[in-house]
């Protein structure tokens, strides 16, 4: 581990490119007092951007909570336009072409514990809008690594269901990735699904015939965010899977008014993951 951190290591760092591939980057927040010469591990929060990626502006919003929680914050950085300059939504299915999105997210957790002491198996993700669509589909796939999932407001969900052929659900989802789904788990780890209760505009994502994601049944989920949200969370709870559903009142599609209802699951995550020192109880307002 580097013992020879700067200033901007600590606290708002600056963007860094991902070294596994620098087309890739992100921002992170460091709680001031880390001490390299302490033994103590810090969770990460990471938190995905929507479409217009805005992610620096998530590690903003966030940066007191990690200070208060001694949590440490990753906003990845997922460009559009890789390899297809009209392309908007490389990273939000996981796997775009030889690209796979969780394994890059993966080699950012990766990278930063050679500088950092992350803990193990101890990440918290959120995503909002098109961040959503990559957190959940991220959970179905690397649970064992999470301690709480936040899915906020997605336009298009996957299904836990294997008998809704990939990506309206799971069927084939494991040999499309090669890997299983991790569904003890996701049983095991906190979910809580968020949205504003006004959020139900449906002309973004209506998925067409023209589509390259269409298929049959590919808007049977619902007509708009709230109906899909349901949706998912029935299958989350058909699966054995717990889940907290906040509605966030007076709003539509938008990230900013739901974040101190994910601070607060994230805190009560930390606190039933076994971070609840004396800086790191309670909810966050």
């Amino acid at each position: 581990m580097s013992s020879s951190l700067g200033y901007y290591d600590i606290g708002m760092t600056t963007q860094f490119a991902c070294q596994f591939d620098q087309r890739f980057s992100y921002w992170m927040y460091v709680p001031k007092d880390y001490d390299e010469n302490a033994t103590k591990e810090y969770p990460v929060a990471v938190l995905v951007h929507g479409t217009h990626r805005r992610g620096m502006m998530y590690r903003d919003m966030f940066m007191e909570f990690g200070e208060k929680h001694k949590c440490i914050i990753l906003a990845p950085q997922f460009p559009a336009g890789i390899e297809d300059p009209k392309d908007l939504g490389n990273y939000k299915f996981l796997k775009y072409r030889d690209i796979r999105f969780d394994t890059i997210l993966l080699s950012m957790i990766d990278e930063i514990s050679q500088k950092y002491r992350i803990a193990e198996k101890a990440l918290m993700l959120f995503g909002f809008s098109g961040g959503a669509h990559f957190v959940h589909r991220f959970f179905y796939l690397h649970a064992d690594r999470m301690i709480g999932l936040s899915v906020g407001a997605p336009g298009m969900v996957t299904l836990l269901d294997d008998s809704i052929k990939w990506h309206c659900g799971t069927g084939g989802m494991a040999e499309h990735f090669d890997q299983p789904i991790l569904l003890n788990d996701m049983r095991k780890t906190p979910v809580q699904m968020v949205i504003g209760g006004d959020d139900t505009e449906t002309w973004e994502i209506t998925i067409k015939p023209s589509s390259p994601l269409w298929m049959e049944g590919a808007n049977d989920a619902g007509t708009n965010r709230l109906e899909r949200m349901v949706s998912l969370k029935t299958s989350f709870e058909n699966n054995g899977i717990t889940v907290r559903h906040d509605i966030v009142p007076g709003i539509g599609h938008d990230s900013v008014p739901m974040m101190p209802s994910v601070q607060t699951f994230f805190a009560d995550c930390l606190n039933k993951a076994g971070f609840n020192d004396a800086s790191t109880t309670g909810g966050e307002g």
